[in-house]
């Protein structure tokens, strides 16, 4: 498998605060991936470098074959780079089909008169974009929520959703920031299911930050692991579960009574 994403060297300090320091890795097309650590690790603020919330003091970061370091975040949505949030940012008022519109903006390249009169090009895209939709909405399994206010729906469906409005994007590689968090053990396997639906049956690559060792073991193909802001661990799940460093950086070291 080629490297979709590569992270070279990036380091962001804020201040006198080295925030993430020199951290290296690649993701894989087509793989499922975990950035773990404990609390304060880094793994945040890394993932908001590499989705540009944030810029890089230094290093290097490439996207499908492109320096995207230093672009903003509007440009990676239309390279094929999306993300979900650790807290939820659904339109709450809005019903579950308008959030997951939303996501279809940056491919709409309709111009303003043509979308006001709502002829030709602007129909055939609303037509186009609300099929796309009902493809998601089926795919996650939420028919019966299509028009509901999605501040209405339980908190693990309103993840749901917000993952549903990442994939309206069309992405090529989906950051999931904490998905399972604040989830019962149902929400938390189906959320597991849909992510390895997503790599086995739409050919996504994934990148996510978890919290949760059981899911990160069960559907990951590589983690990468961080510590007071550096990379110090990575591999396969079974190899990363019983080094002495991730261990210790988990458990703490063990000191002589």
């Amino acid at each position: 498998m080629t490297d979709l994403l590569a992270i070279e060297d990036v380091t962001k300090r804020f201040g006198g605060l080295r925030a993430v320091g020199g951290v290296s890795f690649t993701v894989k097309a087509g793989s499922i991936t975990s950035l773990i650590g404990p609390n304060g690790a880094g793994k945040t603020t890394l993932f908001n470098l590499i989705s540009a919330v944030l810029r890089p003091t230094s290093g290097s970061i490439r996207f499908d074959g492109h320096e995207v370091t230093r672009l903003p975040t509007y440009a990676l949505a239309r390279l094929g780079m999306a993300r979900t949030f650790q807290n939820l940012a659904v339109f709450k008022h809005e019903t579950v089909v308008d959030n997951l519109l939303v996501g279809l903006h940056t491919r709409l390249r309709t111009d303003p008169i043509s979308a006001a009169i709502f002829l030709g090009r602007a129909r055939r895209e609303e037509i186009q974009a609300r099929e796309r939709v009902e493809e998601i909405i089926e795919f996650l399994e939420i028919e019966d929520l299509r028009d509901k206010a999605v501040g209405t729906l339980s908190y693990g469906l309103q993840k749901r959703v917000e993952l549903g409005r990442a994939l309206a994007i069309g992405p090529k590689l989906l950051l999931l920031d904490e998905m399972v968090s604040g989830m019962n053990q149902e929400e938390r396997e189906d959320i597991a299911r849909f992510v390895l639906d997503l790599r086995d049956e739409l050919g996504l690559t994934v990148l996510m930050v978890e919290h949760d060792m059981g899911i990160v073991m069960d559907i990951s193909d590589h983690v990468c692991v961080m510590n007071h802001g550096e990379k110090i661990a990575e591999g396969p799940p079974a190899a990363v579960s019983v080094d002495p460093h991730v261990i210790e950086a988990y458990l703490g070291s063990r000191r002589a009574a």
